[in-house]
């Protein structure tokens, strides 16, 4: 269409416009997604393979009395066999103030006892969260000094109820927060007193330095990301990160294990080698949101990815494993993909 009072100059000066505009906004999602589909090419070595350190997140329903001895020996056929040390079982959430009703976990001594019996050498974990409060929004404000020891309060609580450890899950957390450190810094001294596991659930790592200011920017969220200085910083107070590695915007299974391989090289790189690293794998089968497609996100595609990154930056780490979310959506094939894309064999028989 030509434009009335617009001559040559101008039209050249629009052209120019619109091909700049072009190569901002397709060339930068372009060069990613080359990058990442780049990070997904190769053979995982076969050295790369489980450590004895994995986990599995578990819902409510453990605890609370819905689940019985049937189910147990179900998930004790699922795990026996595998890399898996630690169980995340959901205990709170813990109210607004950081205090934790006793009434949500009736039936904790239970669980703790069986799978002790049921899975030797299996820790059990109080998997403790709840949302945070920001710019005034309804929920925990970690800012709070009486939340912050409530909070502690509430981890010594559930070890008094007889969990193997403490695993925290407190979101949407922004990259930087000190109220977050010093909290850590809390309980990790209780925990430590009593010989039992700190562990966090974690946001992931900048794929580009600063991209968490550049969200925040653009979409005023920055708690999509933490800085890699930031994730070490909490690395560095806990016994146990577990990185939350889905919900992570890429449409292809390619693209998908090709960020997991990335995050798992820049959490390697961030997390001391005292302080054992784990993995997220998507099992969970939500409808597809723009953040997260089935399709993509699977556990075979990040078994793949993380088995890369591993080989890529430091494949001789000890204190290493994946983490698989979540137990009441992971599916048969869920688990297959676990086992046989993290270098385990398939078990005898089904194991349902």
């Amino acid at each position: 269409m030509r434009i009335r009072g617009m001559g040559r100059p101008g039209r050249r000066a629009v052209r120019w416009t619109v091909l700049v505009l072009v190569a901002l906004l397709v060339l930068p999602p372009a060069a990613g997604a080359a990058a990442l589909r780049l990070a997904y090419r190769g053979d995982p070595s076969p050295q790369a393979r489980t450590r004895g350190q994995d986990a599995v997140w578990l819902g409510h329903a453990w605890v609370d009395g819905r689940r019985d001895g049937t189910d147990l020996a179900a998930l004790a056929k699922r795990v026996r066999g595998t890399g898996v040390k630690d169980l995340y079982v959901h205990t709170g959430p813990l109210e607004f103030d950081g205090t934790l009703d006793r009434k949500l976990y009736p039936r904790a001594a239970w669980l703790v006892g069986a799978v002790h019996r049921e899975l030797p050498g299996v820790r059990v974990q109080a998997w403790l969260g709840q949302v945070l409060s920001h710019n005034g929004s309804t929920g925990l404000r970690l800012p709070s000094g009486a939340a912050r020891r409530n909070v502690a309060r509430s981890a010594e609580q559930v070890l008094d109820a007889g969990f193997d450890g403490v695993h925290f899950d407190l979101e949407p957390m922004r990259s930087g927060d000190r109220h977050f450190l010093t909290l850590l810094d809390d309980v990790h001294r209780a925990t430590s007193r009593r010989g039992a596991p700190l562990s966090v659930a974690a946001h992931q790592i900048d794929p580009l330095p600063g991209m968490h200011a550049v969200a925040g920017t653009l979409t005023g969220d920055e708690t999509k990301w933490w800085s890699r200085e930031y994730f070490g910083e909490v690395a560095r107070r806990v016994d146990q990160i577990a990185v939350m590695s889905y919900d992570t915007w890429t449409p292809l299974e390619s693209l998908y294990g090709g960020y997991v391989a990335r995050q798992t090289e820049l959490a390697l790189e961030a997390t001391p080698e005292d302080t054992d690293l784990l993995m997220g794998a998507p099992a969970f089968h939500s409808s597809d949101t723009v953040a997260h497609w089935e399709s993509a996100e699977t556990v075979a595609a990040a078994m793949r990815g993380v088995r890369l990154g591993l080989d890529r930056h430091d494949p001789e780490r000890r204190r290493f494993g994946v983490a698989l979310y979540v137990d009441f959506e992971a599916t048969a094939e869920d688990w297959a993909a676990y086992r046989s894309g993290w270098g385990l064999e398939e078990p005898e028989g089904p194991a349902d």
